[in-house]
């Protein structure tokens, strides 16, 4: 019997590392998101979080066929979240 091959090689050691520190660079995003709630209400705070593990999702998902893009997932994030909490400012009279 032969082994089948896995469907995606695995990364070079630098690409995987970079990887890494995205997620870890989301996860203090995510931190973020959590003070978030200082400023918006709780209604909306459970939207931006529920945006925040998907985003998670997609960065775990995006780690072994592309590491190097789950760099951009944190930039992703932390736009969302300020563009959002700007408008919803603006729009909705958010304050803290």
């Amino acid at each position: 019997m032969t082994q089948e091959p896995d469907a995606t090689p695995a990364q070079p050691g630098w690409k995987r590392a970079l990887g890494i520190v995205g997620i870890l660079l989301h996860l203090v995003v995510g931190y973020f998101y959590l003070t978030a709630g200082l400023v918006v209400p709780g209604a909306w705070l459970v939207v931006f979080l529920l945006v925040w593990v998907a985003l998670l999702v997609v960065a775990i998902r995006l780690f072994r066929p592309r590491p190097l893009l789950v760099l951009l997932v944190p930039v992703v994030a932390l736009a969302l979240l300020v563009g959002g909490v700007s408008v919803g400012g603006a729009l909705l009279d958010w304050t803290a």
